[in-house]
């Protein structure tokens, strides 16, 4: 954990839980930090797994099977996936459940591929909120609550979507105040939730007053302008919205 290093908020989503059974990764969201400031750069890929999903995790998720049939397999993407964590410090909740499946993929690739941790180190926030709050729900439903981070349009989970919401967990977390865009509205829109769910995703947060710097202005409206781009123009602060 540091405050000076390039860093990449990491979640994934997958067609169940046991690698074991052959489960495999079917979304990559991931959002990066650079001295904990967010950056605008951002990687999200859906993948098709060669398998069905699990009726219980489509309950969580809402990626159909149909959905991810039009989309690239694991191959076809780990290169740029790679490129982007390559360096960092990936930050990611239950990190053991998603390094474990990532490294099944690049295994299945090459099974004398390195693991994730050669080419990024890892830092575990259900680790640090365990320590930070021995006894006490540390899902990140619980840590969205008790640190005031509105997640109340997560209906399913997203990785993009969840991704954005540690961010804001994970600064909060350890440091005791928020970061520069908590006032932010993010609307990220899922696509399988859209086409497949009928349902949209979004982090709604309250508006307060703050005195800017040029520099800090600068940056607030180069976020809007990338919140924007990812939900393909539907944020509540456009008029196009209503």
């Amino acid at each position: 954990m540091g405050n000076n290093i390039r860093q990449i908020v990491l979640d994934t989503e997958t067609t169940g839980l046991l690698v074991e059974e052959g489960h495999r990764v079917i979304e990559i969201g991931a959002v990066e930090l650079m001295e904990r400031r967010i950056t605008g750069k951002i990687f999200h890929q859906y993948i098709n797994p060669g398998r069905k999903v699990e009726a219980g995790a489509l309950l969580v998720h809402g990626i159909t099977d149909d959905f991810l049939a039009g989309q690239p397999v694991f191959s076809d993407i780990a290169d740029k996936f790679i490129d982007f964590i390559s360096g960092a410090e990936i930050i990611i909740h239950n990190a053991q459940f998603d390094v474990k499946f990532l490294n099944n993929e690049l295994k299945l690739l090459n099974s004398n591929a390195n693991s994730i941790e050669y080419y990024a180190a890892v830092f575990d926030t259900l680790w640090f909120a365990r320590k930070k709050h021995p006894g006490k729900k540390n899902s990140l439903d619980a840590l969205c609550k008790r640190y005031g981070v509105n997640n109340s349009k997560r209906e399913l989970h997203g990785a993009l979507l969840d991704a954005y919401l540690l961010t804001d967990v994970y600064l909060i977390m350890t440091s005791g105040q928020r970061n520069l865009f908590e006032d932010n509205l993010l609307n990220v829109k899922n696509d399988s939730q859209q086409n497949n769910a009928k349902k949209s995703n979004g982090i709604k947060r309250n508006q307060n007053v703050i005195q800017l710097t040029t520099e800090e202005n600068k940056a607030h409206n180069e976020m809007l302008e990338m919140i924007k781009n990812v939900s393909q123009g539907k944020v509540l602060w456009s008029e196009e919205v209503y």
